[in-house]
């Protein structure tokens, strides 16, 4: 008979799997606390907008507190590197342990069938043309695809989008790697030229092996998950688990669980803890783990998010970037901020609370912010009053008692 969580338990396990009930840092976090992280995590996915600060620093933020970004800066381009760029979780920063377990996809993106249909085919039809660029980076790397903006190769004139192309399908192949990037453009390399000469040389697992392990590092992260949930923390195809989950339910790593109010069997994996209590407090990065995969953020934490940086500004319901408030064991609000950095200001453009919320959310929040905004360095917090929220965090500015929330 299946062991039966409840959703409470369940959010406790999930985030004590991601490192919120670890404690933080006394002084400035190091290179040790980026590998604890790491390790809880498994990645941190990598993008580009910066209306508060890159997502990727996030995670680490929302975990260990105010750190300097040059730790993970110089984590992902020294040669005593932590972390690799691959595609995983989307594109993401990797534990470099990790390289050897997705060889299996530049393998298979290297015959074209893991990368997307339109790379894939751009590939097919431009062979040459990558070998051109490839041995571009075997002469001139590190080197960025701007680089060769407007240079005349073998193939004709060289146009950032060919070059582009060429670029990235060599990334997705593993035949060249990110050595580091300048803001957001990636420099690239050979990995022989950019990995830890211990890490090239640690053995290749079959694919079945490479999926195993890829679950096993997935169900740590997550505590408590259904089968969906691990297969999509790595993207992996149905066919890829296939057998997979049985093996490590047999082998006595993952044990079947029912979780209140989830429709689809669940999985608990076997060093998952369950504390008493998690007394986090902190922002979440729209594509911080805890978060990335909406469905399961609704059947955790019965909360409803979508990014809507896409969406037209009229037809915004929360706000163009949008963090998520966790304390405790729930996510209690959401606020659409900004860091304007010309002006010195974290703007608070809304702020909503979700139901139930504690009449202290507000309070906790501006402390957040605070934090926050010392971390970024900016001089000061400005507040509108928008959202149900909104009133009661402007009052902290004022120094004035927090509007409880009805």
């Amino acid at each position: 008979m299946k062991e039966k969580i409840s959703l409470r338990m369940a959010r406790r396990i999930a985030l004590a799997a991601q490192g919120f009930n670890d404690p933080r840092p006394a002084g400035t976090p190091d290179r040790r606390h980026l590998a604890r992280v790491l390790a809880r995590t498994g990645l941190l996915q990598i993008d580009s907008v910066s209306a508060v600060v890159r997502a990727h620093y996030m995670p680490l933020y929302s975990r260990l507190g105010p750190y300097k970004l040059a730790l993970l800066d110089d984590a992902a381009v020294t040669r005593k590197r932590m972390v690799f760029e691959y595609w995983a979780h989307e594109a993401s920063f990797l534990p470099v342990e990790t390289y050897p377990l997705m060889r299996w996809r530049m393998q298979r993106a290297e015959r074209g069938d893991e990368m997307y249909s339109g790379l894939a085919k751009w590939g097919r039809e431009h062979p040459a043309y990558i070998e051109e660029i490839y041995r571009q980076v075997v002469d001139h790397g590190p080197i960025a695809a701007s680089a060769l903006e407007g240079q005349k190769g073998n193939g004709g004139w060289w146009g950032w989008s060919h070059a582009k192309h060429a670029f990235e399908w060599l990334f997705w192949a593993g035949r060249i790697t990110t050595a580091h990037r300048r803001g957001f453009e990636r420099f690239y390399d050979l990995p022989e030229r950019v990995l830890p000469p211990a890490v090239l040389t640690l053995p290749v697992p079959c694919p079945e092996d490479a999926h195993r392990e890829l679950l096993r590092i997935s169900a740590r992260a997550h505590g408590v998950a259904t089968a969906g949930d691990l297969r999509d923390y790595f993207r992996l195809s149905p066919a890829d688990i296939k057998g997979r989950l049985e093996e490590l339910v047999e082998a006595g790593e993952l044990l079947p669980v029912s979780v209140e109010g989830w429709n689809k069997p669940a999985y608990l994996h076997k060093d998952a803890r369950l504390p008493r209590r998690i007394e986090a407090r902190a922002l979440l990065a729209p594509f911080d783990p805890v978060v990335f995969e909406r469905s399961r953020t609704e059947r955790l934490f019965d909360f409803h998010y979508r990014i809507e940086i896409y969406t037209p500004a009229e037809k915004r319901q929360y706000g163009y970037y949008v963090l998520p408030f966790l304390l405790g064991d729930s996510i209690v609000g959401r606020v659409d901020l900004r860091a304007d950095r010309p002006a010195g200001v974290l703007r608070v453009h809304a702020a909503y609370a979700e139901p139930g919320a504690p009449p202290q959310t507000a309070a906790e929040l501006f402390e957040e912010l605070k934090q926050m905004q010392g971390w970024l360095g900016l001089e000061r917090i400005e507040v509108t009053a928008a959202g149900d929220l909104g009133p009661a965090l402007a009052s902290q500015i004022d120094g004035q008692p927090p509007q409880r929330l009805s």
